[in-house]
């Protein structure tokens, strides 16, 4: 197909990418080289610089530049669909990927809407959707603990970049934990992202952290904050007694996810806030 579409022989191609690394496709789950129209549209120029009597060993030596308006050029050339829709399109993509194994698209997708997209917007408007359906299919038996795994894992690598490149601003200081029984974090590196970009300091613990663990962290960087996802809720209530018992004074304790809101009564009575029903 990339030769067809290129007019440069499938031999050809072969050798530019054996001798020169001129294009590395990946290959589908049944083996076969994937290429893209930019793809097609770098093999195309460098078939025109040839024909110009240009030797390909200095032709590659121009590869930074056609590959770099090869791409813009699909980039612009490329219908621009209303937000939503191409959120959903990604969401789909991503799925349709998942169930095919295809983690390098999976990630392609990905890499595309964090590009595109303003890091709180690729969290709450693609992230947060995506997960409900893997997780509601996971649930139903239509997607395999390998399927999720493929999507949730590129998922998580890229918010943590984003966390890391957050603004650092530090009017505020929160720390950011799951509890021990909790080892679903996505949801946490989401909130702290959004601490981040409004004016936190931010101290994450992550995943299975000990109430001992978090309260030493605690009362020794005193956070105006503790913020707590919760997907699981086992153990839930011992955990969150025992939290409010070792809290310095001052500190206010935020919790959510789908997991906070059976144990609503605790949360109330223990004076912590519940996402959606009180900001921090």
């Amino acid at each position: 197909m990339a030769a067809e579409m290129s007019g440069v022989k499938e031999g050809l191609i072969r050798a530019w990418e054996r001798r020169y690394g001129v294009l590395k496709p990946p290959r589908s789950p049944g083996g076969y080289r994937t290429y893209t129209m930019a793809d097609i549209e770098i093999l195309k120029r460098l078939k025109r610089l040839t024909e110009e009597g240009i030797a390909i060993a200095d032709a590659v030596k121009m590869l930074p530049a056609i590959k770099r308006e090869a791409r813009d050029d699909e980039a612009q050339s490329a219908p621009k669909l209303p937000q939503e829709e191409q959120l959903a399109l990604w969401r789909d993509e991503v799925l349709v990927a998942g169930k095919r194994l295809d983690q390098q698209r999976i990630e392609a997708v990905l890499d595309a809407a964090v590009e595109r997209l303003p890091p709180l917007v690729f969290f709450t408007g693609f992230v947060v959707p995506l997960l409900r359906e893997v997780g509601d299919r996971w649930h139903s038996g239509t997607l395999t603990v390998a399927e999720e795994h493929l999507i949730s894992q590129p998922v998580r690598q890229r918010l943590i970049a984003l966390l890391s490149t957050a603004p650092r601003r530090a009017k505020h200081h929160v720390v950011c934990a799951c509890l021990e029984n909790e080892q679903h974090e996505i949801g946490l590196i989401g909130a702290a992202l959004r601490f981040r970009h409004q004016g936190y300091r931010v101290t994450f613990l992550g995943a299975r952290t000990p109430v001992d663990q978090l309260l030493r962290v605690v009362n020794a960087v005193k956070p105006e904050l503790v913020a707590l996802s919760i997907v699981d809720g086992e153990g839930l209530e011992a955990q969150l007694n025992a939290l409010a018992a070792g809290l310095p004074n001052g500190t206010k304790v935020l919790t959510g996810g789908p997991g906070a809101w059976p144990h609503h009564k605790t949360i109330k009575r223990l004076g912590f806030g519940l996402e959606g029903d009180s900001q921090p």
